[in-house]
């Protein structure tokens, strides 16, 4: 079991991507819709001296759901506890986390589509009625204890909010999806990182940079960082338009934002199967990956770019995809897609 506590309004020294975390709604960039809502939210809650109602984000990876958990907790001045559903083996894991909780706490538990059933089931009464039963010894001399918890906020974190439990679901008194960013916002994200980190970014580098970042505030830290490391190596520190294309260029990003594992398998859905169709795990062991890696980290991405779909009959590459990769289409049939 793993289970670390967080204070939310203290910076972590221990990692530049827990440095670069907004700590306010106010500081947060982009997910209007969801900062208006969490805004009545917290303060209505605030207002009434209660803890803020159970909270469910959903949503692909790195688009802020953690840093929305810290967010919560600290304009709710309570303490975080993070965790996660595949380290709740046993109910006995969460209710040892549970009965440690001070009033007003805020429970984060990331991947909470993957708690056993066991854990889940625990979770109802403790969401509902902030009570748990714990029972105590086996066979026939076992006996079972109701506790009762303090109010707490349980905030939920899934990348696939089709496998949450009707039940579950039912029991957050908000459920929000994060969505994709704009070039925008993630120039404004970028800006903002580069600040903190000391970066000498110019606009031209921040728009470069935000442009491949696929949409995601994750991964524009990830490729700023690695074009601060060129500038630095090979430049005199400026992060310029021209900066910015160079290195990306260096560490295989294109200008789509695909990278070597992207344009791999594009080629192999292009050359080594003609366009498609291909079943997943055709395509998965021609790349050398897991059928799950391929259909969640690449597949989501390049369809979002219309480079590739999925079919009844398998994976196809559309012609973005071929023009992509400089290569031209055969002629396909027209029920290729159906």
């Amino acid at each position: 079991m793993r289970e670390e506590f967080v204070d939310p309004l203290k910076r972590s020294d221990d990692g530049e991507d827990a440095g670069l975390r907004p700590r306010s709604l106010s500081e947060f960039v982009g997910q209007r819709e969801l900062k208006g809502h969490l805004a009545i939210v917290l303060e209505a809650a605030r207002r009434r001296g209660e803890a803020a109602d159970h909270l469910l984000l959903a949503g692909p990876p790195g688009l802020g759901k953690t840093t929305m958990a810290g967010i919560v907790a600290g304009e709710m001045g309570a303490h975080l506890h993070v965790t996660s559903g595949p380290a709740l083996e046993r109910a006995g894991d969460l209710a040892a986390i549970l009965t440690n909780l001070a009033p007003n706490d805020v429970l984060f538990i990331d991947e909470i589509h993957r708690l056993p059933r066991a854990v889940e089931e625990i979770l109802y009464p403790a969401m509902e009625d902030f009570q748990i039963d714990i029972v105590i010894g086996k066979g026939p001399t076992a006996s079972s204890i109701r506790l009762t918890l303090p109010r707490f906020t349980l905030i939920g974190a899934t990348t696939r909010t089709g496998m949450i439990t009707g039940p579950l679901r039912d029991r957050f008194g908000l459920v929000a999806r994060l969505d994709y960013y704009e070039p925008d916002e993630l120039r404004s994200i970028v800006e903002r990182s580069g600040r903190l980190l000391g970066v000498g970014l110019r606009p031209g580098g921040a728009e470069e940079i935000a442009r491949r970042s696929r949409g995601t505030p994750r991964i524009a830290n990830r490729l700023l960082r690695r074009v601060r490391d060129y500038a630095e190596v090979r430049g005199d520190g400026t992060v310029d338009a021209a900066c910015a294309r160079d290195a990306l260029a260096v560490f295989g990003v294109d200008g789509r934002g695909l990278d070597k594992s992207d344009r791999g398998l594009l080629e192999a859905l292009c050359v080594q199967f003609g366009g498609g169709p291909v079943g997943l795990s055709t395509l998965a062991i021609a790349v050398s990956e897991h059928g799950e890696t391929v259909e969640d980290v690449f597949e989501p991405f390049l369809i979002r770019e219309g480079m590739l779909i999925r079919t009844p009959r398998g994976r196809v590459a559309t012609p973005a995809a071929w023009a992509h990769l400089g290569l031209v289409p055969p002629v396909q049939s027209p029920d290729l897609f159906s």
